[in-house]
C-alpha cells in the first residue's frame, strides 16, 4: 500500500512539474485571444502619433530615463534630423566591450556604403558596479554610440531594453526608413539587409542568376503544394485564372519563374508600408517548470502564442516602429521580448513577415552559403565574427 501511495505521489509530482494538468485549463487562442488592454487601440495610436490628447489613458509606460541618449546621432550640423536608410539598434550587455568594438569594425560600420546613410547605436542598461559604469562613460565619450537607460540589465529585462530602443528611435531618430534590432552575438550582412528591404517579398529570388532560377523552378515542381500556398498569394486574379487546372504544377512554376525574371531591381517599398520582418515562429507556451521559458496561466492563459519574430534580429519600417511603440502603451508588459512584440504587433494589426535568411541558430559557414544571409546567431567569438564578415565582404556579400 505504501509503495502504491509512493508511486502515486511521484506520478502526481511529475504531472505537476511538467505542466500536463495545466494544458487542460488553457484558453483557446484562436477563439478568445484578448490581451490587456481589452479594447480597440487604433484611434489611440493615431492620437499619440499626432501628439493629441488621448481618449483612453495608456496602461503601460517604459518611463526609464536615458543616462546617455546619443541625441545627435541622427542630426546634421544644423541640428535638423537626417533621413538614414537604415539604423542598427544593437541590444548589448553592459560588459560586452569586445563585441561592440567588433561590430563597429564590421557590420555596424556606419560608412560601409558612401551613398547610403547608416547609423548604429548600442542599447545598454546598468549594473551595480561603479568601475564598469566608468568604463561605459569613457566608451560613450569616445564612440558616441551608446544609448544607456537607467534599468537593471538582466535577461528578463530584455523587453525593457527593446522598448528603450523603440523609445530612442521615436524621440531621437524618427526619420529613418528602416530600423534593425540586433543582439550583439549576431553576424549581419549590411549589403543583404539593404537588398532585403528593397524587395522583401521576393528576397533573395530576385537576385538569382538564370541558372539558379531554373534550380528554383525544379524545387517548386518537387514541392508544388507549399508554393501554391506561399507564392500564389502574390499572383493576381487574371494570372491565377490562366492556370491550366490539369497541369497546375508546370504552369504555376513557370508563371512564378517568369515573374521572377521581370522583377524590378530598384523596387522601393512605399513609405506607408508597415513591415515587421525576421524569422517568424508559431508555437506554444512552455508549461513545464524546468524550462527557462516557463509561463504560468496567470501570466498567459492561452494555448498558443501570437505569431512572433525571433528577437535576435528583426527589421521594422518606420510606420511599423511608430505604431508598435504607441501600441505598447496599451499592452501589458511581458518579460519575453519576442513574445511581447508579437502581442504588440497583433494589437496594432501588423502581420510579421517571415524570411528564411534570418537565422535564429548559427548557420553552418561557408563563403558560398552565406551569400544571401541577412543575419545569423552564434557569433560570441569576436575573432570569428571579424573573419567571417571580412571574407563575406571580399566575396561581395557583406
Amino acid at each position: 500500500m505504501f509503495e502504491l501511495y509512493k508511486c502515486g505521489t511521484i506520478l502526481i509530482f511529475i504531472i505537476e512539474y511538467f505542466g500536463i494538468f495545466v494544458h487542460l485549463f488553457e484558453k483557446d487562442y484562436y477563439k478568445e485571444f484578448n490581451y490587456p488592454y481589452h479594447g480597440d487601440i487604433h484611434q489611440s495610436i493615431q492620437q499619440l502619433r499626432q501628439h493629441e490628447k488621448v481618449d483612453i489613458p495608456p496602461i503601460n509606460f517604459y518611463n526609464y530615463s536615458f543616462i546617455s541618449n546619443c541625441e545627435k546621432k541622427c542630426t546634421d550640423s544644423y541640428n535638423k534630423y537626417i533621413r538614414p536608410r537604415l539604423v542598427y539598434i544593437v541590444k548589448s550587455a553592459i560588459d560586452h566591450f569586445d563585441r561592440r568594438l567588433a561590430i563597429r569594425k564590421s557590420w555596424g560600420y556606419e560608412n560601409r556604403f558612401s551613398d547610403v546613410i547608416i547609423r548604429t547605436v548600442f542599447i545598454l542598461g546598468t549594473q551595480h558596479d561603479s568601475h564598469l559604469q566608468e568604463r561605459i562613460s569613457k566608451e560613450s565619450q569616445r564612440f558616441r554610440d551608446i544609448v544607456q537607460g537607467d534599468f537593471y540589465d538582466t535577461y528578463f529585462n530584455n523587453t525593457i531594453k527593446t522598448m528603450i530602443g523603440f523609445k530612442w528611435a521615436v524621440n531621437y531618430c524618427p526619420l529613418s526608413k528602416f530600423y534593425m534590432f540586433v543582439d550583439d552575438d549576431m553576424y549581419v550582412s549590411t549589403k543583404n539587409v539593404l537588398r532585403f528591404v528593397r524587395n522583401p517579398t521576393h528576397y533573395p529570388d530576385y537576385l538569382l542568376e538564370p541558372i539558379y532560377v531554373l534550380q528554383r523552378q525544379n524545387r517548386i515542381k518537387r514541392n508544388v503544394n507549399l508554393h501554391l500556398s506561399n507564392d500564389s498569394q502574390h499572383l493576381n486574379t487574371k494570372e491565377l485564372t490562366d492556370l491550366d487546372n490539369d497541369n497546375k504544377m508546370n504552369n504555376l512554376s513557370n508563371l512564378i519563374i517568369s515573374r521572377l525574371k521581370r522583377q524590378v531591381f530598384d523596387f522601393e517599398l512605399p513609405s506607408e508600408v508597415r513591415m515587421f520582418a525576421g524569422y517568424v515562429f508559431i508555437s506554444s507556451p512552455h508549461r513545464h517548470k524546468s524550462s527557462k521559458w516557463y509561463i504560468t496561466l496567470d501570466e498567459y492563459p492561452y494555448n498558443m502564442w501570437p505569431p512572433y519574430v525571433t528577437a535576435g534580429a528583426f527589421i521594422l519600417s518606420k510606420e511599423a516602429l511608430f505604431d508598435m511603440y504607441y501600441a505598447s502603451f496599451y499592452t501589458k508588459h511581458f518579460r519575453f521580448d519576442d513574445i511581447y512584440l508579437g502581442i504588440v504587433a497583433m494589437k496594432a494589426d501588423i502581420e510579421p513577415f517571415h524570411c528564411e535568411e534570418f537565422y535564429f541558430y548559427k548557420k553552418q559557414y561557408t563563403v558560398y552559403n552565406y551569400r544571401f544571409v541577412v543575419a545569423s546567431h552564434g557569433y560570441e567569438d569576436t575573432n570569428e565574427l571579424l573573419r567571417v564578415w571580412n571574407e563575406q565582404k571580399s566575396a561581395g556579400n557583406a
